[in-house]
């Protein structure tokens, strides 16, 4: 079943309502996208089209049961939605799944799969970026977000204005260590450079 409503169609479930939602879930999860950069700035610099939160792949089921009020679709192929059937263990490759519940005609949420292994999750985009599990999710005025530099790093792909917006406003309060890792980050999936490195 693919969905019906269209891509386009958003009205973001409030950062307040989602930090409700997963407040006391039975696992890890972080705000992520411009969420995390917002809390790790400690104000607002931009509006915000959806809403993402992260969880690790291998608590995917964890999260459907969790969210079991809510119709929740796979981009899968990417690109693409259908819906995520009950107890379905979604393939590395696919690691988008949309939301909504049931009163709305609008998008409300967005999960993202991090890939992980044992104690340590690593980057979809090359595995030799990689790290502690328990290093990827920071807190952030009380709230668990995906770390600054791994967002940034996942954020250097699009290079979208609000990409560059996000990256400029946090890097004065990057710490070097987590300036040094985006530019070690970024070396590896650019061999051939990015407009971040000089800034790095």
């Amino acid at each position: 079943m693919t969905a019906e409503i269209p891509f386009d169609r958003w009205n973001p479930l409030p950062l307040n309502q989602a930090v409700a939602l997963f407040a006391n879930a039975p696992f890890r999860w972080a705000l992520a996208g411009g969420y995390a950069v917002e809390q790790f700035l400690g104000s607002s610099i931009r509006d915000h089209d959806d809403i993402d939160l992260l969880v690790f792949r291998d608590d995917q089921l964890k999260a459907q049961n969790w969210m079991s009020g809510w119709q929740l679709y796979a981009a899968d192929p990417p690109g693409a939605l259908r819906k995520w059937r009950s107890a379905e263990i979604l393939p590395p490759g696919v690691h988008d799944i949309w939301g909504h519940r049931l009163t709305s005609d609008s998008w409300e949420l967005q999960l993202m799969l991090a890939e992980a292994e044992g104690n340590e999750w690593f980057s979809r985009r090359s595995s030799a970026i990689r790290g502690r599990r328990d290093d990827l999710i920071a807190h952030y005025n009380g709230l668990p977000c995906v770390r600054i530099d791994v967002q940034l790093m996942y954020k250097s792909k699009g290079l979208r204005p609000k990409d560059e917006l996000d990256f400029q406003a946090s890097l004065p309060r990057m710490s070097a260590d987590s300036k040094r890792w985006l530019k070690n980050a970024l070396l590896t999936l650019y061999p051939d450079g990015h407009p971040w490195l000089q800034s790095l």
